[in-house]
């Protein structure tokens, strides 16, 4: 196969994994028939485009081709209702109606995130099948066992055919009660697209983070301003911008994480910035004008406001970084903001005060836990415990660039001093 075909297909599945999965539910109501017959066309483009050619709509091509595929599928299951279902699938060219959602992938997220199916499974499988995210990068994700993550998604499609859970356009009434869902999981999208796991994956994968920000864009477009939902679905888009807007200074020539305090402030996309912080302020004077309070991600981008405000890492407000944490763990208690949090708190109290709340925290599986426990460890000049640290950081962290990161700030330790000396 030839550079430009492998990266003809690569680009295909980046650009249209889920709009053929999207077309092929909406038409077969069936997700395992949608993604296998997605699967296969993809499989028939690696046989065939070397050979034939790169088709000129390389979309349409996959779309009647996992078509067909599906449609084979369907004859040769018995259980379908013969020939009436047959043709109508065969014939089903009609136009669906739009509802509330006007977008497949969208639609599809929406469906996906029934509230008939639990909260871990509705983000599992919206991952799977709209974000064509593998069941070991979404493990990673949910911090799980492939196996188990494995079974979640099957029990999940296997709960939407048993319960005959119809894949029927949102309406207007549908979206609030499905938004929390819809948003954990475009930002899980955006977060498995800005610390792209994988040995082979690039450390930043800007497909992904790119369709996060405009699935984002267009569920904020669905919501009246100021109304239900507005306020966290603004603040989740504002949380994508400020944290895109520091990509390109986030891996270095070299192919290592740099870290906040170290990054180029000047490479920093300064449009998102404005953009995002504007949003911010947005949903600031809602919750002043006597809206909702700020949920998660209303928080979440205030956070990283008062970072991207700061000319340079010196100056970032720490206290309110800490004050703004504060509030999240109210709205969210997991262990993962009380991390985040503790790093906030080593920059006022110190990294002593910072150990003792981390150490607490039940994240041993988690690498970041560990590459926060080495840096204050390394802080406090305990080095041999900070390099154990590091090490299980390293065999935990599935981003190729923060491999590197950790790997050279493990390396740079000094032994601790010999007892006496």
């Amino acid at each position: 196969m030839t550079p430009d075909v492998e990266e003809a297909i690569t680009r295909a599945h980046r650009d249209e994994w889920a709009r053929v999965v999207a077309t092929l539910a909406r038409r077969f109501r069936d997700l395992d028939v949608a993604e296998d017959a997605a699967a296969e066309a993809f499989a028939t483009a690696v046989e065939r485009w070397p050979r034939d050619g790169v088709p000129t709509t390389p979309g349409a091509w996959l779309t009647t081709t996992a078509t067909r595929k599906a449609l084979d599928r369907v004859r040769r299951e018995s259980h379908r209702d013969g020939k009436h279902e047959e043709a109508r699938l065969l014939f089903d060219d009609e136009p669906a109606p739009r509802g509330a959602v006007d977008d497949d992938r969208l639609r599809l997220v929406f469906t996906c995130c029934h509230p008939a199916l639990s909260p871990e499974a509705r983000v599992a499988l919206t991952l799977r099948m709209v974000g064509g995210l593998t069941v070991p990068q979404i493990a990673r994700a949910f911090l799980v066992q492939e196996t188990t993550m494995g079974q979640r998604i099957s029990r999940a499609k296997g709960k939407i055919k048993a319960a005959g859970i119809p894949y029927r356009v949102p309406t207007s009434e549908d979206v609030p009660a499905r938004l929390d869902g819809v948003l954990t999981v475009l930002f899980l999208v955006f977060n498995e697209g800005y610390l792209a796991s994988g040995p082979d994956t690039d450390p930043v994968r800007h497909d992904l983070t790119t369709e996060a920000i405009r699935l984002a864009r267009l569920v904020r477009d669905l919501l009246p301003r100021g109304g239900p939902g507005w306020g966290e679905a603004t603040g989740l888009l504002a949380l994508m911008l400020l944290t895109q807007a520091r990509a390109a200074a986030r891996v270095s020539a070299t192919g290592e994480l740099v870290t906040l305090e170290e990054q180029d402030r000047g490479a920093w996309d300064r449009a998102l910035v404005a953009e995002g912080h504007d949003l911010v302020r947005q949903t600031l004077a809602a919750v002043a004008a006597g809206g909702p309070p700020p949920g998660r991600f209303q928080l979440l981008a205030a956070v990283n406001a008062v970072h991207t405000h700061a000319r340079d890492a010196r100056d970032t407000d720490w206290s309110q970084v800490v004050a703004l944490y504060d509030r999240l763990v109210r709205v969210d208690p997991s262990p993962v903001v009380a991390l985040n949090r503790a790093v906030a708190v080593a920059e006022v109290d110190g990294p002593d005060v910072a150990l003792a709340i981390v150490d607490r925290l039940p994240l041993d599986g988690y690498h970041a836990f560990h590459a926060t426990r080495a840096e204050l460890l390394r802080r406090l000049g305990r080095s041999a415990q900070a390099r154990e640290e590091y090490g299980r950081a390293i065999e935990l962290a599935g981003n190729t660039a923060e491999v590197a990161h950790l790997t050279r700030r493990r390396d740079q330790l000094v032994p601790d001093p010999l007892p006496g000396s």
